[in-house]
């Protein structure tokens, strides 16, 4: 496995295996690996012959007063999983290699990230798609592969690379799952073991809609209701938003459907903020 720093190198790169015509899939983390991270690498090896791991704590996505200065790293460590996983390339370049002096260029999806996690995170999604077209004109892949568990996130992309007629195919992997039923994120190293408990009433609430829609309620009105008041039954749980959406638009529905997903924001001891989401017509 190769490391590569630097920008115009990882352009250099990826340009001269093309020239071979090797297919290339790129998978965009921020680092501190987990099973989900590993994953994508898996389904990105299954799509092409050479897997590019972009591994980059991108400042410009984070907000005032969020975990920047803190989010969990372990570059050694993910040097050794990403190696073991058979990723050819793992990119790792530095803020000032992306960012350089006078950078003043975003990319900006419109209706599709004001709201949910847009609209408590003023900016994120400028910052997510501007990094990753970054990392798109440098690699230039074939495939991406990125997460559901940040649904909306994934939604932005996927409308960004249609609006812009971008070459390459995004492709989706499934939220993964701790057995207790916790979505997968590097920033459950956050959580201690109360706040670890508590975090699981995402899942059980994601649940609990799955049983009483499969039970005939339809108005998500009604479906809130219950959600709200299973996360709120936790002392540590602050609700950021629960949204009932439609699945390929996240516009919100009023009556739901086997295309309405639900999408969770919750706070656990007032400092962790976790996110999960479902299909209302899907299993875990």
């Amino acid at each position: 496995m190769r490391i590569i720093n630097s920008p115009a190198d990882m352009a250099a790169w990826a340009g001269e295996q093309r020239s071979q015509g090797q297919t290339l899939a790129l998978v965009p983390t921020m680092g501190f690996f987990h099973q989900g991270h590993l994953a994508l690498m898996e389904k990105a090896a299954k799509k092409a012959r050479q897997v590019i791991v972009s591994l980059f704590v991108n400042p410009i996505q984070f907000g005032v007063d969020e975990d920047l200065d803190h989010y969990p790293t372990d570059l050694a460590r993910d040097i050794e999983l990403a190696r073991k996983q058979g990723v050819a390339v793992l990119f790792t370049p530095q803020t000032t290699d992306m960012y350089p002096a006078g950078f003043q260029t975003t990319v900006s999806v419109g209706r599709l990230s004001r709201h949910h996690c847009g609209a408590d995170r003023p900016g994120h999604f400028n910052g997510v798609t501007t990094v990753v077209c970054k990392l798109f004109n440098l690699v230039r892949p074939d495939f991406a592969v990125f997460g559901e568990k940040d649904f909306q996130q994934l939604a932005v992309i996927r409308r960004m690379v249609m609006d812009l007629n971008m070459d390459v195919e995004i492709v989706s992997h499934p939220i993964v799952r701790e057995v207790d039923g916790l979505a997968m994120s590097s920033r459950n190293a956050y959580l201690g073991p109360e706040e670890r408990k508590s975090g699981l009433c995402l899942s059980r609430g994601i649940q609990l809609a799955r049983e009483k829609f499969a039970a005939g309620m339809r108005e998500t009105a009604l479906l809130e209701q219950e959600v709200r008041k299973c996360i709120e039954s936790i002392t540590q749980a602050e609700i950021q938003y629960i949204s009932f959406v439609h699945d390929v638009t996240l516009d919100p529905v009023d009556m739901a459907d086997e295309n309405t997903r639900i999408l969770l924001a919750v706070t656990i001891g007032g400092r962790v903020r976790l996110i999960d989401n479902g299909s209302l017509a899907g299993t875990f």
